[in-house]
């Protein structure tokens, strides 16, 4: 994560900046924070001129946009069609349940967050989740609680208390 001196370079590369430029800046913040911060929608609002409401109405207009930090292990459901039809939706609540979190939520501990995506693309190996990346098909909502154990362990074991 970038720190406010980081965010205030991306700001400052921009004098004046036109409304047209919003969402390419927006699309650098979250690149580089990983995120959009309450404090920076604030200052890219005085940046730009424009009132904070006008840049959280763009920013919660388009998925892409995230205002909480993902987890160390982010969760993707897929929803597509295929992945509905063989059970996505089981899936979904079944991770819900396991981390007490909804879709763009991260649990509290910063191990998890939760995404529903439209369609990763692996419609013949449904119903898919993918967590950081490693795509999981056929998924079952009774193999749910194994899948998240198996990241706990890699998270204790190069974090051991």
């Amino acid at each position: 994560m970038q720190t406010n001196n980081e965010i205030q370079t991306i700001l400052e590369k921009y004098d004046a900046p036109p409304r047209e430029l919003l969402i390419p800046i927006l699309q650098e913040i979250q690149e580089s924070q990983g995120f959009l911060s309450r404090k920076t929608v604030t200052a890219l609002a005085r940046r730009m001129h424009l009132p904070t409401s006008k840049i959280y109405g763009v920013a919660t207009f388009y998925n892409q946009f995230r205002f909480q930090k993902q987890g160390q292990f982010h969760i993707q459901v897929c929803r597509g069609t295929a992945c509905h039809v063989k059970g996505s939706a089981a899936v979904l609540k079944a991770i819900q349940h396991e981390l007490n979190i909804e879709p763009q939520q991260t649990t509290r501990d910063g191990l998890f967050s939760l995404e529903v995506v439209a369609c990763v693309g692996a419609c013949g190996l449904a119903p898919v989740l993918s967590i950081a990346g490693q795509v999981y098909s056929g998924v079952r909502p009774e193999k749910v609680k194994t899948i998240l154990d198996s990241y706990r362990r890699k998270d204790a074991e190069h974090d051991p208390a």
